[in-house]
């Protein structure tokens, strides 16, 4: 089971964002989870066992879609900041209008690609959940961070073929094995980092 120390008041926004994402998923087709059962378990549950595992304070989602897992990691942790990047607009305005209604100040939804996207200061991390390849996910985002910025992969199964073929400069720092209750199948966060040059 998950040790994750979650307010009442934040329960209560989690909620709230689950049933925002219902009302707006209607016209914006924004997950193909369509119960807000089953969203609270795949995408809430499922985004926040990684909360333990942030280290720094500036993070960025990349293809976070609606928000995940950005929004419920950023209402978890109101003292880090995390910027939510994706291209399709509809996403982009409903994460606005969630950090408005829910008033989460510690969150910066972007609509831009992965790519054209250039931060004036590295951040310490980049999260991704169900976005690409290990390799096309260190190619695209290797300009998001610093030497000593990690990269966190949401996975299901472990993706041994992936992590075989991880590009240089790259390696594996840590795989984690999540615990997501009543979510069937494998999920494994894994941290990724540049080598350090000698």
């Amino acid at each position: 089971m998950m040790a994750l120390d979650v307010s009442e008041q934040q329960q209560h926004l989690l909620v709230d964002y689950i049933l925002l994402m219902h009302k707006w998923n209607k016209a914006y087709n924004l997950t193909s989870v369509r119960d807000p059962q089953d969203m609270l378990i795949k995408h809430i549950l499922d985004s926040i066992v990684v909360s333990p595992h942030l280290h720094g304070s500036r993070f960025i989602d990349v293809g976070t879609g609606p928000g995940l897992p950005g929004i419920p990691l950023a209402i978890l942790n109101p003292d880090k900041h995390f910027v939510l990047l994706d291209s399709l607009g509809k996403r982009v305005r409903f994460m606005k209008q969630v950090g408005f209604e829910l008033g989460l100040h510690n969150i910066t939804p972007v609509q831009s690609r992965v790519e054209d996207y250039h931060p004036e200061i590295p951040f310490d991390a980049v999260l991704s959940r169900a976005f690409a390849s290990l390799k096309d996910m260190l190619h695209w985002c290797a300009h998001l961070v610093d030497s000593q910025g990690t990269f966190m992969a949401l996975k299901g199964q472990f993706p041994t073929q992936e992590v075989e073929t991880l590009p240089e400069p790259f390696v594996l720092h840590d795989t984690i094995e999540l615990q997501v209750p009543r979510l069937e199948g494998q999920r494994h966060l894994l941290v990724l980092g540049k080598t350090s040059h000698r």
